[in-house]
């Protein structure tokens, strides 16, 4: 059985090596059609932008990947952030805790909300979409309910300098992507831990019988998804210099979008940290580009969509052909 594994994890590597090209292209390929539409497009300032509105994306994209690869889904993610960035909010500048304490619990907060979505759906056996659909409920109330819906604004300005710019680059933002980006990467390629979610995604019961631990692997990553959840909570707000219940609404979709349109499968067991990176490049730049040509933000929904739609329309013929 082991041997059955390793033969679901090497495929799901070489699928992602073929398709990472095509990807890429496609990202290229939007890029030039962008900046012929629009002359603003390849200014160094709005592609520093570009940059930093996609550092929540693929922060919240990374713990996604981690789930879609086990074949499982996470809808909390917005829910999560908006909690746990209202949590350091108020230790912040209610009860005036150091801000480095306050950055520890808010994560803490979106760990023990991952952990529970894992529990459930470990130790009940509930469908991860119902399970986080769930939380995503209970998750956004209890941020109304912590605040009686007000905002939470004006921090400490050692917890703003995350977001702030050194010489016009968000040098830490682009810091924090770059070691979630590289730790993760490795994580999956390197070692026993991360080569587990191929073969349990490619097939779960040859992945048991091999004697992987299943519900181990797939409850931690749910607390991995929590974990980004709380960076990406420190991320939004400290750039947004306040937390409101409403924060990342909708977030979890753009999440899924970028793992998807950056090659990891629905069904779990194939795709890469490196396609996701390029997934959520591709959303961002979308965005910045329908913004800067005054695209109204209905037709934006529409399109970002479609693509979703062609994203997973693809995914399921690229499977039906491989079978």
């Amino acid at each position: 059985m082991k041997k059955n594994a390793n033969g679901l994890l090497q495929l799901g590597r070489f699928h992602t090596t073929s398709s990472i090209f095509g990807i890429l292209m496609a990202f290229i390929i939007m890029s030039l059609v962008l900046s012929i539409a629009t002359s603003s497009f390849l200014r160094p300032a709005n592609l520093l932008n570009v940059v930093q509105q996609i550092s929540i994306n693929f922060t919240l994209a990374i713990g996604m990947s981690f789930i879609i690869l086990l074949g499982g889904i996470d809808l909390s993610v917005g829910s999560n952030v908006a909690l746990s960035g209202l949590v350091m909010a108020i230790l912040m500048k209610q009860m005036m805790l150091p801000v480095w304490v306050s950055i520890v619990v808010g994560v803490l907060v979106a760990c023990i909300v991952g952990f529970l979505n894992g529990f459930f759906i470990t130790f009940f056996s509930l469908p991860p979409f119902i399970a986080t659909l769930g939380m995503m409920s209970i998750a956004r109330g209890l941020a109304y309910t912590i605040t009686g819906g007000q905002p939470v604004y004006t921090f400490p300005p050692a917890f703003t300098a995350i977001t702030g710019r050194i010489l016009g680059i968000p040098l830490v933002t682009i810091l924090i992507m770059l070691v979630l980006f590289l730790i993760a990467s490795y994580v999956l390629r390197y070692t026993p831990y991360g080569r587990s979610f191929y073969a349990i995604g490619g097939n779960r019961s040859c992945a048991n019988l091999s004697g992987i631990s299943v519900k181990k692997i797939e409850a931690s990553a749910y607390v991995l998804s929590g974990f980004c959840c709380g960076i990406a909570a420190m991320i939004l707000t400290s750039r947004l210099d306040s937390a409101v219940p409403t924060n990342a609404e909708g977030s979890e979709l753009d999440a899924i979008a970028a793992v998807v349109i950056g090659g990891i499968s629905m069904s779990g067991g194939e795709g890469s940290i490196s396609g996701t990176l390029i997934g959520a490049l591709i959303i961002g730049v979308i965005a910045n580009g329908m913004n800067l040509l005054y695209v109204p933000q209905g037709a934006q929904r529409v399109v970002k969509g479609l693509i979703i739609l062609l994203a997973v329309i693809i995914d399921v013929l690229r499977r039906r052909k491989k079978d």
